[in-house]
């Protein structure tokens, strides 16, 4: 379900009222040099910039606190719920939904992966993942992006502290100015926001940037990042198999980089298919026949013939990760942070832990009393998320480079090694919590356990 968030809709205007109603300084006031006068003021604790899941998960954990939020998304809530794409799900993931009381609606439109299989090309032997080998009813989900911002739109619209200001956008840098007694005097941030035709001003003590990897928030905050851009673009598609999927998952390990089949709900798959740049853009320019006869070397046979659902799409692939996630009155949050290879699904579930652990470091900031927009409770956040995601993001790289060659050695080595890791049930395990995010701290919303095992 998407939220009508629009200038004109009833949730919008319930937004205006929100805002008037715990801001009561909200009238128009003069304002700082480089801002014009007599806009109105609109006070927040937190503004996210960027209502996508991340955004969204970030705002969520955040409802049931004392702290005023406002959410920025430059699109309609129907655009922004509406791309056709599906995603890897971690169980741990999945444990956050369910801490956020999300669980109920969301799980049982997502289908349940009961087998992973990791291949070396067209090898025929495997390394196969099982829910027993995890820590959950399923080795991994794929959630359907509609399904989860359907759901993340909902739990924000009927949340009183949280304002979610779709069709707006940031017009001019922020202004930094100190407010409060001499004593304790607090630092806040002034953005400048238009929607339609209105102009306002958000004053808020931390801007959360959630606006993806070309961040607004980042650049505006001048925090530099480094990485590379990879040889390789990936496809995405959704496709309908003539045969079952029997919800199993498949990443195969190509020379030209990885192939991974999700399954979807109604038996359907979607397709995330690594190449070379030049490569990749070849397949797309192939007449659909054409373009279903080469994925098919890719695909295999199990499932039969396979129809288009969707136009397929690429984008390329990089790793980035900012040097600072934060810095005063500032935070980033998931491919704002950083960015990763495809390989192994982890992005988002990434963007997901960023966000929620952030979340639980500001409520409990905001218990004792302390400056949420501070470096020093911001640094805890940081702490706690910047190393994890390095190591994820030198996982994924070192897979795809290990994986993406033709390099005798590596391939005799990566043969064997899938030969020992299939007869050794405690090392699959350990991979497999590595991939899934239980390696390292949890936050307190994945301390849940689930009393009934919803199925596709």
């Amino acid at each position: 379900m998407a939220v009508n968030l629009s200038p004109n809709a009833a949730l919008s205007h319930r937004g205006d009222h929100l805002a008037r109603s715990h801001s009561p300084e909200s009238q128009p006031e003069s304002q700082p040099e480089g801002q014009p006068a007599s806009l109105p003021v609109k006070h927040y604790d937190v503004v996210v910039v960027g209502g996508g899941i991340v955004g969204l998960t970030f705002a969520c954990g955040l409802r049931n606190s004392e702290l005023q939020i406002a959410v920025i998304e430059a699109q309609t809530a129907e655009q922004a719920a509406g791309r056709e794409r599906a995603y890897a799900f971690s169980p741990v993931s999945a444990k956050i939904l369910e801490g956020l009381g999300l669980w109920a609606s969301v799980g049982p439109k997502l289908t349940h992966f009961q087998q992973v299989k990791l291949s070396d090309a067209d090898y025929p032997k495997a390394i196969t993942f099982h829910p027993e080998d995890g820590r959950g009813d399923a080795v991994y989900y794929s959630a359907e992006h509609q399904v989860l911002m359907g759901a993340l739109q909902e739990a924000v619209g009927s949340a009183s502290n949280i304002d979610y200001w779709c069709e707006t956008q940031l017009l001019l840098g922020d202004v930094r100015q100190t407010i409060g007694p001499a004593e304790r005097p607090s630092e806040v941030s002034r953005l400048q926001v238009i929607r339609g035709n209105e102009r306002y001003i958000f004053q808020t003590r931390l801007v959360v940037g959630a606006d993806g990897a070309r961040s607004g928030v980042r650049d505006r905050a001048q925090i530099d990042t480094f990485g590379w851009k990879y040889w390789q673009s990936c496809i995405t598609a959704v496709l309908e198999p003539e045969k079952s999927h029997r919800n199993t998952a498949y990443e195969k390990f190509w020379p030209s980089g990885p192939f991974a089949i999700l399954p979807l709900p109604n038996n359907r798959c979607q397709i995330v298919w690594t190449a070379p740049h030049e490569e990749a853009k070849a397949l797309l320019a192939l007449p659909e026949d054409q373009f279903l006869t080469a994925l098919k070397t890719r695909y295999g046979n199990d499932m039969g013939d396979l129809k288009l659902v969707n136009k397929p799409m690429i984008f390329p692939v990089q790793l980035m990760q900012s040097k600072r996630y934060v810095q005063p009155g500032t935070a980033l949050i998931g491919d704002a942070a950083h960015c990763c290879h495809p390989v192994g699904g982890q992005g988002l579930n990434m963007g997901i832990r960023d966000a929620i652990a952030l979340a639980e470091v500001l409520q409990q900031a905001a218990q004792r009393d302390e400056n949420i927009g501070s470096l020093r409770v911001l640094k805890r956040y940081e702490r706690w998320r910047r190393t994890e995601n390095w190591f994820t993001l030198s996982l994924t790289d070192f897979l795809n480079r290990a994986f993406s060659n033709r390099f005798l050695p590596l391939l005799i080595a990566r043969r064997a090694g899938i030969w020992v890791l299939e007869g050794m049930t405690p090392l699959k395990r350990l991979i497999l919590q590595l991939m899934t995010g239980f390696f390292g701290k949890l936050p307190a919303y994945a301390h849940h356990h689930r009393t009934h095992r919803p199925r596709q």
